[in-house]
């Protein structure tokens, strides 16, 4: 038999093999183009702390500009950015979360009764964490498993919270004793300066940016408030997402409250007043967006620095909380409809 020729292979065929491979064009509202809006949002706060800083600088340059007094911006600044680093995953997986200020409030005067004193810096840290992240898990079972609008079940936890953290405090302020905590709050023990709350929520910050940028939980968050039903059909348990991410809400607030105790060292009923409203409006002007699926972390961290800048130049300036809190409300609205315009031109 003769045998039959073979076809001749790419290399041997006249001219160089050719492979076609079509590029899919990406439309005005993909992922790289969100990205961008997403850093310029970044840059203009830069820009707007930028800002304030020179105001700052120019109205009390001698107080404003002080080592002192930066330590100070920074360090309020730290007890409500951990706050406002769960709540920033809470907005991301398309929830809300009413209830940290309460959180913090309980865990705070939770862990500074004299029983839990006896047990030292550890037993105070611990109380602190396991409270915040038991408030957390009750929103997180009625919300994910009991199917409650998170409005609500957040509502019905602050208003517990707060009961009881006025429960146990019978109104008074609960005195720290303990050495080792009133040592975190001594300027002259800083280390190379820099206070130790805002170590902790330098920590905080890099392990959510972390989570959510690197890590499979961040991808699930980010596709549960997207399009929860749409991630579901992806193989994602929307409703145990639901229930980490209250989690990490309550263990932010466990931290917080710590952080709290160290810079007041005492306990209160009225700890984290409006850190709910401050959270919040620190993420929203970060470019989290409140329907979900979308936000960063250092956005609401720029976001945090902005308010606290605002407050340290209302305080230096002896001007009044009125004009502080239409100053901030002002903000507010305009970060919205930054917002919503940016939605609609990546939706079109």
């Amino acid at each position: 038999m003769t045998p039959q020729p073979q076809p001749a292979s790419p290399a041997q065929q006249d001219g160089p093999a050719v492979t076609t491979t079509e590029k899919t064009p990406r439309s005005r509202g993909s992922r790289p183009s969100l990205g961008l809006r997403l850093d310029v949002r970044n840059l203009s706060l830069v820009g707007v702390l930028a800002v304030l800083i020179a105001v700052g600088g120019f109205t009390k340059p001698d107080q404003f500009i002080a080592v002192s007094n930066l330590q100070l911006v920074l360090t309020q600044a730290s007890v409500i950015g951990v706050v406002t680093v769960g709540m920033t995953f809470v907005i991301i997986g398309g929830g809300i979360d009413l209830s940290v200020g309460a959180m913090v409030a309980l865990a705070s005067v939770w862990a500074t009764t004299l029983a839990t004193q006896e047990y030292g810096f550890l037993g105070i840290l611990f109380t602190a964490v396991i409270v915040g992240l038991g408030c957390g898990l009750v929103n997180g079972v009625l919300i994910a498993y009991g199917r409650m609008v998170p409005f609500i079940a957040t509502l019905a936890m602050l208003a517990s919270a707060r009961g009881l953290a006025l429960q146990i405090t019978d109104g008074k302020t609960q005195i720290v004793s303990l050495k080792s905590i009133l040592d975190l709050s001594v300027r002259d023990k800083y280390p190379l300066g820099v206070p130790p709350l805002v170590l902790i929520f330098a920590g905080v910050t890099i392990a959510g940016w972390l989570v959510l940028n690197r890590t499979t939980f961040g991808r699930r968050t980010v596709a549960t408030g997207g399009n929860a039903e749409a991630a579901r059909l992806a193989g994602i348990d929307v409703r145990r997402q639901r229930l980490y991410l209250y989690l990490l809400s309550g263990l932010c607030c466990g931290i917080a409250a710590f952080m709290l105790i160290v810079l007041s060292g005492s306990g209160q009923n009225t700890n984290g007043d409006q850190y709910e409203l401050n959270a919040i409006a620190a993420a929203i002007i970060g470019g989290t967006l409140l329907s979900g699926g979308r936000g960063t972390i250092v956005g609401s961290v720029l976001g945090v620095l902005v308010f606290a800048t605002i407050t340290n130049i209302f305080s230096l300036n002896n001007l009044q909380t009125a004009p502080q809190q239409i100053a901030k409300g002002a903000i507010i609205v305009v970060a919205v409809l930054v917002q919503i315009h940016t939605t609609r031109d990546s939706e079109a």
